[in-house]
């Protein structure tokens, strides 16, 4: 009878550690996926106020004219067609490697603070599919991704089977895909550059699974607050590049140009 009794404590132990893991592990989650929601909201809100402040449809306040008609104030001309560009579009990968060697060291509060000034970068940068694409189709693709990516990342999430050796192939893949983008700057391929969607999607795709489940598995129920944190912000940082990537991608063949 005592050994049933001991049995029974034991069931019941492993039972509630299993409960407090399984909650704790819900509470990381939900972290990461709201650093990211909120990074995603400012990327979103700054780039349309920059792609406002950049364009005109006064004859007066505009310097030059685009080729689908728009017009570019000074402040447009300035970011979109001056070597300020250059900043513009290199800021956020300088704050991506930022992030990824200093967020060890760093407060939580901030690595919160160079991951909001991150998004905000970004939001800079992709202020110029404003003036490439129509508002009805950014919008659309927007929310295709969002479904995309939510299924993708559940998936990620809840799947059993061991997803490292596709992420290890895909990382691979993200290599030769930057140098296909890198070599069509000089060829200036239409062919290429399709085929370099279509593949950029289904990388993508496949690091949303991944990620999500390998940042599953970077919580640590030990860990203290502040490491959870980190953690946290940098699992948020991966699934939101995943995000704006696919995005893009995506765009690239759903959007309508103006």
């Amino acid at each position: 009878m005592a050994d049933f009794r001991n049995y029974q404590a034991r069931v019941a132990a492993a039972g509630h550690a299993d409960a407090s893991i399984d909650q704790g592990l819900r509470s990381y989650m939900v972290s990461v996926y709201n650093y990211m929601g909120i990074g995603l909201v400012i990327t979103g809100l700054v780039a349309l106020g920059t792609a406002m402040l950049a364009t005109t449809t006064d004859p007066s306040a505009a310097v030059a004219t685009l080729g689908n008609g728009k017009m570019l104030t000074s402040f447009g001309l300035a970011i979109f067609g001056s070597p300020l560009k250059w900043v513009v579009m290199l800021a956020p990968l300088g704050m991506v490697f930022f992030l990824s060697a200093r967020i060890g060291s760093m407060s939580t509060a901030g690595a919160q603070l160079a991951f909001w000034v991150f998004a905000g970068l970004m939001g800079l940068s992709l202020s110029s599919i404003f003036l490439a694409y129509t508002a009805q189709s950014i919008t659309q693709t927007f929310f295709v991704t969002a479904a995309a990516f939510g299924a993708l990342s559940l998936y990620g999430y809840t799947t059993k089977r061991d997803l490292t050796a596709m992420g290890s192939f895909l990382v691979m893949g993200l290599f030769g895909l930057i140098i296909a983008m890198v070599v069509n700057i000089f060829l200036a391929s239409s062919a290429l550059q399709f085929a370099i969607s279509a593949i950029g999607v289904l990388i993508f795709a496949g690091l949303t699974a991944y990620d999500t489940q390998n940042i599953k598995e970077m919580y640590y129920e030990g860990d203290d607050a502040a490491t959870m944190g980190r953690k946290a912000i940098m699992g948020a940082l991966r699934l939101y590049l995943d995000f704006i990537n696919l995005f893009t991608f995506l765009l690239q063949f759903m959007g309508n140009r103006n």
